[in-house]
């Protein structure tokens, strides 16, 4: 058995969660912490989600602390592991049925086949373009005057909802402030917005052919609003196609890819035949 910890080092938020592994029992998540960057110096963020998950896990030693997305360069760090393995790692933890998926980031999403031990057998990922992504979605909140926590119960009341354009984020930004002066409620824009960024994540899935339970990471899983317009895209465009898709979330999906970390990171101790602590409480004292 191993304690371990994964960071994940994202554009907006770090995500930590501190694990014990291995052993032969269950492997299990004993405390995480999530920081957000918004304008912060990074590794001040880094530094302070690692701490707040030990702290929350009430551990003093950790035998590997594994980092992941941006976080090769964390001090404290025993290894560093590349971000898809790392999301369909914690994906399978999280819903062992899972056989896809979405990781919807502040700056991109990418989409995953994986198998039934987390191997990643293919994946696609949106193009440069703003538009499917979280801060783009949170730029459109902040001009409506709604905030994160409303926008999935908006978009779910929405009664006609907008089309907007996925091209790219500036026309449909454009296309916002032209709604807007028309009056059109903030529900129905939202949900215009969900539609279009649905359309494009269910295309990424499609067209890497994959059935069964899509499981949604990063920190766009917890909007209910997209999670239901994502289940809708996908059985639109699976019909006649044979595609049937369920879409999963977790509450530690936004945690997906720590975990993986975590998890990745107590595997390679074992291969290597690590010993002694990796970290200690006093390192950072």
């Amino acid at each position: 058995m191993s304690l371990t910890a994964g960071v994940d080092v994202g554009s907006s938020a770090v995500k930590a969660v501190v694990m014990r592994v291995g052993g032969g029992g269950a492997d299990a998540v004993l405390g995480q912490a999530l920081s957000r960057v918004r304008r912060r110096v990074v590794a001040d963020v880094v530094e302070e989600a690692f701490a707040s998950a030990v702290a929350a896990a009430g551990v003093r030693e950790l035998d590997y602390v594994a980092t992941t997305g941006e976080g090769e360069d964390a001090p404290f760090a025993t290894g560093h592991f590349y971000g898809m393995t790392t999301h369909a790692r914690g994906a399978l933890f999280l819903e062992p049925r899972a056989r896809a998926v979405l990781d919807v980031g502040a700056l991109h999403a990418r989409a995953m086949a994986i198998d039934e031990r987390g191997k990643v057998l293919g994946y696609k990922m949106t193009s440069q373009c703003a538009s499917g992504s979280g801060q783009f979605l949170e730029n459109i909140a902040r001009y409506l005057g709604v905030s994160q926590a409303d926008i999935g119960p908006l978009s779910l009341s929405a009664d006609k909802p907008e089309a907007v354009s996925s091209i790219c984020a500036v026309l449909a930004e454009t296309d916002v402030i032209n709604m807007v002066s028309r009056g059109l409620a903030p529900a129905d824009i939202l949900r215009g917005i969900h539609d279009s960024m649905a359309g494009r994540f269910a295309r990424l899935l499609h067209s890497l052919g994959v059935e069964g339970v899509v499981f949604v990471s990063g920190g766009l899983a917890a909007d209910d609003g997209l999670a239901a317009a994502l289940q809708d895209a996908l059985r639109a465009g699976g019909a006649g196609r044979g595609a049937k898709l369920e879409v999963v979330r977790h509450p530690l999906s936004a945690f997906a890819g720590a975990i993986g970390a975590a998890i990745w990171g107590g595997f390679r101790r074992e291969k290597v035949g690590m010993g002694g602590a990796a970290w200690t409480a006093s390192a950072t004292a």
